[in-house]
């Protein structure tokens, strides 16, 4: 049976946690709304999809948030083993591919990407061998046994291809592990790896459309209507907002459709030409609230499982913010990475607000603890 906690719900919920998510999730609603309205489309499919993953979001994140956060360290390796099994499925026949990407599983209307999954159990995997053996990880085998637990999805995801979530599982793996190792050869070791491993991938796995990507990341201008016409879009648009934006419904970059992907990859351009920098301001400030808010319940967590597991999610949705906010400025390759909370993607706010039920419940039992 599952270890449904008794706690009070209303008492002993992060409100100021919730409700930083929650204004994210508005930030995102009314962006992907906005881009409904440029693409003529009256029935608004994606945002009544958005506002059902949305539902179904929110009950598993409160679902999650009572449920003891140590029965997930007992299920860990099956979940890692099952995320596993759904990356090399969906590799193939019954795999969909969108966008040139075979990730996803169709049901109908709706679709799943496994990679979501493999992101939950990545971090709790990492997060149960972290606090069993952060106190002797110094030597190259856990180099190379830890490394492996990231190495198995970041293989399966980039066959999709899909380089943009393998960057993602390989540097939650990446920041978390020398967070906590004590030998710092290790950063060495792998950073001359990832050199390596870079020129190879390079003639070997990369696809011409990923090339073209690093190299407009390099030379902007180089093609600015082709390879380069994405980021170029994104930059007009960011500038386009000034102070206090065009309006939603009213960003002519966004609703003229120059922006693509303009409510997944590009939705910080959009919220960014809308409603100018004063938007973007109060975006970046409510994640930067979230962090802290993150920051507040990892030093409180009541043992090292419920620390590391908090602090790897803050990794990874750093990551997301950090990459995602990047490639709408130039400053990093488009890679297909989405803005947590904010951008559309039903499998990607489910995770979401999954693992935030999960940090809720590290933050009551921390309260509990404390008595």
């Amino acid at each position: 049976m599952l270890p449904i906690q008794n706690l009070n719900i209303f008492k002993k919920t992060d409100w100021l946690l919730f409700m930083t998510v929650f204004l994210l999730v508005c930030f995102g609603l009314a962006a992907i709304y906005s881009v409904a309205l440029g693409q003529g489309l009256g029935e608004f499919l994606n945002f009544k999809k958005q506002l059902l993953w949305l539902g179904v979001g929110l009950i598993s994140m409160f679902f999650f948030s009572n449920i003891d956060y140590h029965y997930l360290q007992k299920i860990s390796w099956y979940g890692y083993v099952i995320s596993l099994i759904l990356l090399v499925l969906v590799l193939t026949p019954l795999g969909s591919t969108i966008r040139g990407t075979q990730g996803w599983f169709s049901f109908g209307f709706l679709s799943f990407q496994p990679v979501e999954l493999a992101k939950i159990f990545l971090i709790i995997i990492l997060a149960d061998v972290y606090c069993h053996f952060s106190r002797t990880i110094n030597q190259f085998k856990h180099l190379f046994l830890i490394g492996f637990l990231a190495l198995a999805p970041f293989i399966l995801v980039t066959m999709q291809p899909d380089f943009g979530s393998a960057m993602v599982l390989f540097f939650t793996w990446f920041i978390s592990f020398f967070l906590v190792t004590k030998n710092k050869w290790h950063l060495v070791f792998v950073l001359f790896s990832i050199v390596i491993l870079f020129a190879a991938s390079w003639f070997l796995v990369f696809q011409d459309y990923q090339k073209n990507r690093i190299n407009t990341f390099l030379n902007p201008a180089s093609d600015p209507l082709g390879s380069g016409y994405n980021v170029r879009q994104s930059i007009i648009a960011v500038g386009a907002g000034r102070l206090v934006g065009r309006g939603l419904g009213f960003g002519s970059q966004s609703q003229l459709k120059f922006i693509p992907e303009s409510q997944t990859d590009f939705i910080f351009s959009v919220i960014a030409e809308e409603l100018g920098f004063v938007g973007v301001v109060m975006l970046l400030g409510f994640f930067i609230f979230l962090f802290y808010r993150l920051y507040r319940i990892a030093i409180m967590a009541p043992d090292d499982f419920g620390m590391f597991l908090v602090i790897l999610v803050t990794i990874l949705i750093f990551i997301h913010v950090f990459i995602n906010i990047g490639m709408g400025l130039g400053l990093l390759p488009v890679t297909g990475i989405s803005l947590p909370f904010v951008s559309y993607g039903g499998s990607f706010i489910v995770v979401m607000l999954t693992l935030i039920g999960v940090v809720m419940n590290v933050y009551k039992s921390g309260l509990i603890s404390r008595r």
